[in-house]
């Protein structure tokens, strides 16, 4: 999407400076970032979710769950498939162009503050802020500043050293935990030891059903912290499930609590999980409220849920089906649902996939139910080559008698698959977020918000959202003095020294 808005294009190429895909593991940069805007991510609750798939869904639905019992949440996820913007969304409306480009700017003043600094105490190789740490830190400052009752974040990369994890987590969340990113370890035991960093102490910890290993890694750290632990399939279930017109009816269950006739407008065994993962994460955060809620509060809330790019009809004729499937599991997952709720004739894959994750792996998964695969390389730095996409779908079909063909771009991928799909089959685009982003944005282009106030503060004076219209008025007239500014940065450079 081309921006609209000629401030927001300068603030998205200034974030964009900073390097969407760097990442350095500490919490260094932000934990000063955020202290410097008066820690406004202590100012609300926040429900946080970690895992290996399904995070954004689980964030979505704990958002529409809130909103549907009158509370207000914001909910901040990663990465976004069309538009930045997509990644901080308050009441499930992202925020606007204008209303970014003036949080950017707020939040950006400080985050030079702190680079000039650090190179100033180490030289000029000294690292920045990161692009993640800087739109992290201006969801704590939005949140805070509408304010929001609740704040609902998805970590981006672990957990333990995730710019995330400086949220109070009162309720803290575990989705299914496999190999992930090579970053965070070779076993599914490594890569639970940096998600459970997530873990606060005394929260609530709501888990899904985990391999032995994990488990055991989870009732360490939950132990350690003093924590509260409901497990999958023990404390909260999904007790029945049916396929239905636009997705699937559920029965959940939250302790004793039953609620049945839920309609789940989305596909899939591991959507219905990841529903009752929210449902139980939601009934965590809202303690004793929970059983005074009437039934249609849930069957409203997780009605309401719409999460992009996940098993998302986006057109017909020929039917074309989105699913940011990125590693084995997620795409295991996403080709059970295609079988069980779609009834295709054939089914056509359109895929791409970043070079960092098993892309053998992610073709493998559809192996048994595509029929003609076309195959592209992402226009993206991190992108897996042309022809390693090849090679691994040949090795994958290898034998079986479904057509292999390569297209040089998405468009062309695209434009091949609807050109071979007839009455009744579908075309499926999976392989990465990065995939399903680019084809959304041919099928559903998004469109800028206006500015309309989804939240009035009653009264800006009286504690923490007073306090932070305090700071910003300051942080103005920081910016508007160049002594001031210039001071700052002195004391700054002072105490990295």
């Amino acid at each position: 999407m081309t921006p609209t808005d000629p401030d927001f294009a300068r603030a998205l190429d200034a974030l964009d400076a900073r390097g969407p895909g760097r990442m350095v593991p500490d919490l260094s940069r932000i934990t000063r970032l955020a202290q410097l805007l008066g820690d406004p991510q202590t100012a609300y609750p926040s429900v946080h979710v970690t895992g290996t798939n399904g995070k954004g869904s689980v964030v979505r639905m704990v958002g529409a769950l809130c909103s549907a019992a009158g509370l207000s949440a914001g909910t901040y996820t990663s990465p976004h498939l069309q538009t930045v913007r997509e990644r901080l969304s308050v009441a499930g409306r992202p925020i606007s162009e204008a209303r970014f480009a003036a949080v950017h700017d707020e939040v950006a003043v400080l985050t030079e503050l702190l680079d000039q600094a650090a190179q100033a105490a180490t030289g000029p190789d000294a690292d920045r802020v990161t692009f993640f740490e800087q739109l992290t830190a201006m969801a704590y400052w939005w949140f805070a500043d509408l304010p929001v009752d609740v704040g609902v974040f998805e970590v981006g990369m672990g957990g333990r050293w995730d710019a995330t994890n400086l949220v109070r987590g009162e309720v803290a969340v575990l989705n299914t935990i496999d190999l992930d990113h090579p970053q965070l370890g070779g076993t599914p035991a490594e890569v639970a030891s940096e998600k459970v960093g997530i873990v606060k102490p005394g929260a609530m910890v709501v888990t899904a059903a985990q391999q032995p290993e994990v488990d055991a890694v989870i009732e360490a750290a939950v132990a350690e912290a003093g924590a509260t632990l409901w497990r999958a399939d023990e404390d909260f279930a999904v007790l029945d499930r049916r396929v239905a017109v636009g997705g699937q009816l559920l029965t959940l269950r939250v302790g004793d609590r039953v609620i049945d006739e839920i309609l789940l407008p989305l596909f899939g065994q591991h959507q219905a999980d990841n529903a009752a993962l929210a449902l139980a994460a939601f009934a965590a955060f809202t303690g004793v409220s929970f059983a005074a809620m009437d039934d249609e509060v849930v069957r409203h809330g997780l009605g309401a849920v719409v999460v992009p790019g996940r098993l998302e009809l986006v057109h017909r004729e020929p039917t074309i089906v989105l699913d940011g499937a990125h590693n084995p599991h997620g795409a295991r997952a996403s080709a059970a649902a295609l079988d069980e709720s779609f009834g295709f004739r054939e089914l056509v894959l359109v895929a791409a996939c970043l070079d960092d994750k098993d892309v053998a792996g992610i073709l493998g998964a559809f192996r048994d139910v595509a029929s003609h695969v076309v195959v592209t390389a992402l226009d993206e730095p991190r992108a897996a080559s042309l022809e390693r996409m090849h090679d691994a779908a040949v090795a994958v079909w290898q034998g079986t008698g479904t057509a292999v063909e390569v297209a040089d771009d998405l468009a062309a991928a695209l434009a091949s698959a609807e050109a071979v799909a007839g009455d009744g089959d579908g075309i499926l685009v999976a392989g990465s977020l990065h995939t399903v982003g680019a084809a959304r944005g041919r099928y559903l282009p998004v469109e800028d918000t206006d500015d309309t106030v989804v939240l009035e503060p009653e009264d800006l004076d009286e504690g923490p959202v007073g306090d932070l219209a305090e700071e910003a008025e300051e942080l103005s007239a920081l910016l508007a003095d160049d002594d001031a500014l210039q001071e700052a940065l002195d004391r700054l450079i002072e105490e990295e020294q």
